[in-house]
């Protein structure tokens, strides 16, 4: 029985760009990729310039894939690279919101209309 449980469990470590990782730490493999990115948001280095500031920053690759927000880790697990009682590495890459996502945001919050009527 207590095979399964390790069996329901994947440990999962963070590699940053710069070559340094966050864990190894176990995860259920119902948990979703964006509760880990909210692990490595709270988590992520102090020391660190250009850390993401929300969820949105933060794509994780696995695998060659980048992983969606709404997939589990179950959905993840790649049968060529887990290895039974071994650590799964996943890349994290910060992206920041583009300059043209940021434009868009503040075009829309500049076009309100402020009519009055005498």
């Amino acid at each position: 029985m207590a095979s399964a449980a390790v069996q329901d469990q994947l440990e999962i470590k963070f590699r940053l760009t710069d070559g340094s990782d966050i864990g190894p730490r176990s995860f259920p493999v119902a948990t979703s990729v964006a509760t880990l990115k909210e692990s490595i948001l709270a988590q992520w280095p102090k020391d660190k310039e250009n850390g993401p500031k929300t969820v949105k920053d933060v794509k994780l690759i696995s695998a060659g894939r980048i992983l969606e927000n709404h997939r589990t880790v179950a959905d993840c697990r790649s049968p060529l690279y887990d290895v039974p009682g071994g650590v799964t590495t996943m890349h994290v890459i910060v992206q920041p919101p583009s300059e043209k996502e940021k434009k868009a945001a503040n075009q829309s919050k500049q076009n309100k209309c402020g009519c009055v009527i005498m």
